[in-house]
């Protein structure tokens, strides 16, 4: 299984989507530890809507080396 920052850059380049992506990742990186504490405040109905993914979107929110693969692996995905 591929790591999440990179399963969620594919996911996203196969919609065409890894440019906005890009974009937004960069613009709300300030917001990222108040995003985070958000998505542990709103566990209760996240976990049943993401399910499985749940961890590893709250995964790239916490921890800024996630957070940095998931932009990197959006320029590579870009290139393509």
């Amino acid at each position: 299984m591929r790591a999440a920052p990179e399963s969620f850059a594919e996911a996203l380049r196969r919609r065409g989507l890894a440019a906005p992506a890009r974009l937004l990742l960069d613009a709300h990186r300030p917001l990222r530890p108040l995003l985070a504490e958000t998505g542990v405040f709103l566990s209760p109905v996240l976990r049943p809507l993401l399910g499985h993914r749940y961890r590893a979107v709250q995964d790239l929110l916490e921890h800024d080396t996630t957070y940095d693969q998931l932009i990197e692996s959006l320029d590579d995905a870009e290139h393509r």
